[in-house]
């Protein structure tokens, strides 16, 4: 229904000059005045004319749009295709309306087979919903338009910037140099002792305290990812949604930084654990997409961020008054 009110809504000029032209045939007939036949007999033919061109030279008509991917890097340019194909006769003229579009391109009378390229650049990261491309077919005097629209709508995902990561004093590279331990090597480092478990491997039994008495106990061991650096994304209290978007594109840009250098980790809103990169930046596409989607006011889980070995980094998307509590005693 809403598809015939949109045909008929574009047939008004000419459904005007058709009424216009038979009152005339009839005035002309009533009070026979043969001067006014002339014209409402032309301006009858002219609007069925404009009609028929229009609804037969849209007939087959299809419309297309190739994005050249689904994931885009913030003002990155991507490439797009937008393809018109089919139709009988010649379009009269027509007008290429696509969201990604400052401007409708107009395009002249001629064969409906044309291409368009179009370069689209997106300055916020996000999800976005691409709306079909449609195409207005037209008779050079507007008197008939019909609107033509493609099959479907685009996902598409906008993924934050990564930008480089510059010391703040010059001559200090930003980095702690740090070197990460053979992968054979025993990834762990001394968190304190506890009571001996059945089963406990004999290398981890800490005699000095069977010596004194103490009973038989274990030293207890943390994993090296701890000594890691980690960032932590606290995406509350964003006054603007470009305070948020700076945040999470400096959050990325650390992660990367951090882990091309020996590794890091990242704690994003939501999230109890961190996720740990490597120098190979594996599972990277995975964060990189979560990274876009953050939306404001996510609060990330800072329990046991004092017990840590390594530098915890807080990003937020506003200047605090203060630390929060839990980074207090972080390192």
């Amino acid at each position: 229904m809403a598809g015939l009110r949109r045909i008929l809504a574009g047939m008004r000029p000419a459904a005007g000059l058709l009424l216009l032209g038979v009152m005339l045939v009839l005035v002309a007939g009533t009070f026979d005045a043969e001067a006014l036949y002339v014209p409402g007999v032309a301006f009858v033919l002219l609007a069925l004319l404009a009609v028929a061109w229009v609804v037969i030279a849209s007939r087959g008509v299809t419309i297309t749009r190739r994005l050249d991917a689904r994931r885009v890097v913030e003002d990155e340019a991507l490439g797009v295709l937008v393809e018109i194909a089919g139709g009988r006769l010649p379009l009269p003229g027509a007008e290429l309306a696509d969201p990604l579009l400052d401007d409708p391109v107009a395009l002249g009378f001629g064969r409906a087979q044309r291409r368009t390229r179009i370069r689209a650049r997106f300055g916020r990261r996000g999800r976005r919903t691409l709306a079909a491309p449609k195409l207005v077919v037209r008779d050079p005097l507007g008197l008939a338009s019909l609107t033509i629209t493609g099959t479907d709508d685009d996902e598409l995902l906008v993924l934050p910037r990564i930008e480089a990561v510059r010391p703040l004093r010059a001559g200090d590279t930003g980095r702690a140099r740090r070197k990460g331990r053979p992968a054979m090597a025993a990834e762990v480092e001394l968190d304190g002792v506890r009571e001996h478990r059945l089963g406990t491997p004999a290398s981890r039994i800490y005699w000095p305290a069977l010596a004194r008495g103490a009973g038989l106990m274990e030293r207890r061991l943390r994993a090296e990812s701890d000594s890691r650096p980690m960032i932590v994304l606290d995406a509350r209290g964003a006054e603007r949604d470009e305070d948020l978007d700076a945040a999470v594109r400096a959050a990325a840009s650390l992660a990367v930084s951090l882990a091309r250098d020996g590794g890091s980790q990242i704690l994003l809103p939501g999230d109890r654990r961190p996720t740990a990169l490597d120098e190979t930046l594996g599972g990277w596409v995975h964060l990189h997409a979560r990274l876009a989607l953050v939306q404001g006011g996510g609060r990330a889980s800072l329990t046991g961020i004092a017990n840590r070995l390594g530098p915890v980094i807080y990003v937020c998307p506003h200047v605090p008054s203060r630390a929060p509590r839990a980074l207090e005693h972080a390192p």
